[in-house]
Order: C-alpha cells, then structure tokens, then sequence
C-alpha cells in the first residue's frame, strides 16, 4: 500500500507553496498540485486543473490521500477583477470538486479562506459569528466555499474546516502587497506614495505562519468549530506599518494620505480566540521580523 500522502492544491502559490514545503520538511509525502507543471525552488509541481474532477479522481486512485490542503484558488480581490466568471469556476467550482474526492475517497479537508468573506466588518471584536457580507465576488467565493465545507460536513459526515486567514506577506507574494512595495521602494531608493491609508488599518500574518495554522489544523480533526479567524496578532494603521518599515531600513522615505483604501474594506481586529483554543495557534514571527526577512529575502533575489 503506498504512502499515506496529503494533497496540497493551489503548490504554485504563496500559500500553497508554503504548506508544502512545511509537511515536507516533517516527513509528510505530499502530492502537491497545480493549473501547470512546474518546478518552485527545485520541487516538482504535478499538473491537474480543479476543473478536470476527472484528473482529481485520478490522482486520488493513485495515491493514498489522507488530507487535503486547499489553498487552490484565485488568490485574492486585485485578482480577475475582470473576470468574475473565472473567480466563479476556480474558487467555487473548484472547491466542490476537490470536496467531491473527500466525499468518495475520504481525507481531512482544510479550506485557506479569507477574512474578505467578512466584507465591511462592526465595530469591536469581531468573532466569526458575525454575518458575513462581502463587498467583492472574491470574498463571495471564499463564503460560498466555507459553507460547501460546512453542507457537505453535514450531509456527507466530511471531516472539513475553514480558517479564514487575513492578508498574508512575505516572500513569494506576487499579487499587490503594500509592505513589499515599502521595501522594494527603500531598496531602491524610491520613495512610497500612497493617497491613502496613514489612518487605515490592516491586518497581516507572515507565510509562514499561515502555513503552520493550516498544517495545525490538518492535524486535529474534528474541531468544535468549522470556521476559525487567523491573524499576525496584529492591528495596525498602514502608517504605523510604514514606521515598521522605517526601523528595518532607515532610507525608507514613506508618506500616505488620510482615509480607506478604495478597493479594500474597513474591517475591526478580528478576535483570535476560538483558534487559539481550540487549535492552540498563536503566531510566531513579529511583524518587525517579517519586514527584516523579507527584505532579506528581496535583496537576495534582486542580487541573484
């Protein structure tokens, strides 16, 4: 009988990426999946599209599934803006076809969710229970994948939950991330301008500590709950995230005007406490620490 194996989608991505190389690096055999054969950093990516349920069902055949890491998806709201019809079939059809090899096959299911299901948050703590009204089709597509996970737990017995991960950096991150364009902007000798955001609050968390609630939460099944909120730990302005910039590279020259910004929601610090809980996840890598990492990790790359 072959190796008990998780399945990792979306191992192209940050995220997904991420996982992989965490599971790997405890011994884990991981089949990791992506739209196009590829290769990150030395490590083979197997080509399977999560509309071709057919290859799903193929690859679940072939090798002994145990869990499923979902991190399959388009990857966030600056993303085929244009395009919702795409957001549709990746993020929501998508979801259910991989639910559907849980569904025959049997695994654990971890879903990579987003705090943009919440949209436009209340003011105070926010738990998960508030109700969720998404302002984008993206974040529409994160609740509607949530609730997939919570039906088919129901209906079917799957053994499935959602962590709802807020903005993550770090390297790797291809997509629009304003701490990145900070450092790049200093490395560079460019100054960051902004029209926006001094007064504008985000919350962020490291890669590397998404990635290790998501494998956390692939290994303690039957949770009490089936959504969890994810965060650094973290609720800053993005000027106080400039002023963190700041202190890791002196010549950083950053000025942001007053207000939102326009294509992101106002969302209050989501509270953390049903993870750490029931998960016992508290994140490890400051927000100080992330910056200097990363503009490590930028140096080096812009040097190589």
């Amino acid at each position: 009988m072959s190796e008990p194996t998780i399945l990792v989608t979306g191992a192209a991505g940050l995220l997904g990426h991420a996982v992989r190389v965490l599971l790997e690096a405890n011994g884990q055999r991981v089949l990791p999946i992506d739209r196009v054969a590829q290769t990150e950093e030395g490590r083979p990516i197997v080509a399977c599209d999560l509309s071709d349920v057919h290859r799903l069902h193929a690859l679940a055949v072939e090798n002994r599934i145990t869990g499923i890491v979902h991190c399959g998806a388009h990857s966030g709201p600056m993303v085929a803006r244009e395009n919702p019809y795409s957001m549709v079939q990746v993020n929501i059809v998508g979801t259910a076809n991989v639910l559907e090899i849980v569904r025959i096959h049997g695994a654990r299911f971890v879903f990579c969710s987003s705090t943009s299901a919440y949209g436009n948050t209340p003011e105070g703590l926010v738990p998960e229970d508030v109700p969720l009204v998404p302002t984008s089709v993206y974040g529409a597509s994160k609740v509607a994948g949530e609730q997939l996970v919570s039906a088919y737990s129901r209906q079917y017995g799957v053994d499935g939950v959602s962590l709802r991960l807020s903005w993550v950096y770090g390297p790797r991150r291809t997509t629009d991330c304003i701490v990145r364009t900070m450092i790049e902007d200093a490395l560079a000798g460019r100054p960051t301008r902004k029209p926006f955001g001094r007064d504008f609050h985000r919350q962020f968390i490291h890669v590397e500590d998404a990635a290790r609630a998501l494998v956390t939460a692939l290994r303690t099944p039957r949770l009490p709950r089936q959504t969890y909120n994810v965060t650094g730990g973290t609720y800053l302005t993005l000027g106080q995230i400039g002023d963190i910039v700041r202190r890791v590279l002196p010549q950083a020259d950053i000025a942001l005007g007053e207000g939102p910004d326009p294509v992101d929601d106002r969302q209050h610090r989501f509270d953390v406490s049903a993870v750490q809980r029931d998960l016992r996840f508290t994140p490890e890598i400051s927000l100080e620490q992330g910056v200097r990492a990363y503009a490590a990790w930028l140096q080096n790359r812009a040097a190589a």
